[in-house]
């Protein structure tokens, strides 16, 4: 089932009332759920999706997932943490080992992915050819 433009705009409407000082708040997030599905308007099953796919999105956009071949050293691990809080604001950090990148790192955050790892530079290579 296609998303209206009436439950898309009152599902940005209803989020917008989420966030503060720039934040999802998980509490007002809540009422916003309950209330629609106690009012239950015209679309309500669609704004709830699109509420949940929100919320989703903007969760992932303060969670960076960095990865590396081997496990990374606790102050090289700070050291990347602060430049990423540095530079997108506060974050939670995970971080992960993957030994099919060889060397190297990828860091994600929310849909965006920088990927400095060997594994990708040999791909690139490898598509070049």
């Amino acid at each position: 089932m296609k998303l209206s433009r009436e439950a898309r705009r009152q599902a940005r409407e209803l989020f917008a009332i989420t966030i503060v000082n720039g934040r999802l708040e998980a509490s007002r997030l809540r009422r916003v759920f309950d209330e629609v599905a106690e009012k239950k308007p015209r679309h309500y099953i669609s704004i709830l999706k699109e509420l949940t796919r929100l919320a989703r999105l903007e969760a992932a956009s303060h969670h960076a997932v960095i990865e590396s071949a081997t496990a990374l050293d606790s102050a090289r691990a700070s050291e990347y943490e602060a430049a990423l809080k540095a530079r997108f604001g506060e974050l939670t950090t995970e971080f992960r080992e993957n030994p099919a990148l060889i060397g190297g790192l990828r860091v994600q955050i929310g849909s965006d992915v920088w990927d400095g790892s060997i594994q990708a530079r040999l791909e690139s290579i490898k598509q070049q050819l």
